[in-house]
């Protein structure tokens, strides 16, 4: 990509996205400037045809231990109208985050707290190492896990939620998994590894299929089924009359693998 970060490290190899936060020595706290290019780099994966999927991770030591002190030291003084803004700064980031058209996998180690944890709710696919903490800590600093909550609710569900919101304790990887925060445990010396199996699964769908499937779930989600029956029938009229899906079926009948796997090496 052409944009230049200092916050994030964004690498791009074979489609794949490895998106860094790239603040180890404050154990990748989110301030303004994260935001500022994360929401930058979501904004041109979403228009990107390239891409296939991306993998959002922390460097050094944890992968996102909330919100950098100084950053929120700074807001301790702002007035409404200021605590407004800076909300919808972030939340457009979660947003973006959350509705962009390719897989985003998460590779969690360490810390992921507060608004680190609502990165993770955002993925589609959570791999974390066996030792990684989780918390939604933010009422321990006398403040809610607002502009993450939508996203959280929906993976962990409100009865998980009223409990870890209220209490703000630091809960396991696998008390994460259990919940449905995260979907793949690994060692920490092969965190890598397992992604790398996640990513190859994913190499095998239709990035048009994986695209209209997260819009698809998006669009169903907590909706009594007879509402969204028509949207369900033309979502799938449409996606058979595609040129992907076609390839996709006779690929099968041929018994072989469809051109978005042959040609997958860009």
């Amino acid at each position: 990509m052409s944009e230049s970060y200092s916050a994030i490290d964004v690498r791009r190899e074979h489609g794949v996205d490895y998106v860094t936060l790239n603040r180890p020595e404050v154990r990748n706290a989110i301030d303004d400037q994260l935001i500022d290019e994360l929401t930058r780099w979501a904004d041109a994966a979403a228009h990107d045809r390239t891409l296939r999927m991306a993998v959002l991770g922390g460097a050094g030591r944890s992968f996102c231990s909330g919100a950098d002190l100084a950053w929120r030291s700074r807001t301790v003084n702002y007035d409404y109208e200021q605590n407004i803004h800076d909300a919808w700064t972030l939340a457009r980031l979660f947003v973006k985050l959350d509705t962009l058209p390719v897989p985003l996998i998460g590779r969690v180690q360490g810390a992921a707290l507060a608004g680190g944890v609502g990165l993770v709710a955002v993925c589609d696919i959570v791999v974390a190492t066996e030792d990684a903490v989780f918390g939604f800590t933010d009422v321990k600093f006398g403040l809610v896990p607002a502009v993450i909550s939508p996203y959280a609710v929906a993976k962990i569900g409100a009865s998980a939620s009223r409990h870890l919101f209220l209490t703000g304790e630091r809960f396991s990887a696998s008390r994460a998994h259990a919940l449905g925060l995260v979907h793949v445990i690994a060692p920490p010396d092969g965190l890598d590894a397992a992604i790398a199996r996640v990513a190859q699964d994913l190499r095998t769908a239709g990035p048009r299929a994986m695209a209209a499937t997260k819009a698809l779930i998006a669009s169903v989600m907590d909706r009594p089924p007879a509402s969204v029956t028509q949207l369900t029938v033309e979502t799938i009229a449409d996606l058979r009359i595609t040129t992907e899906a076609k390839e996709g079926i006779r690929a099968f009948l041929d018994k072989r693998s469809p051109g978005w796997i042959q040609g997958d090496g860009s």
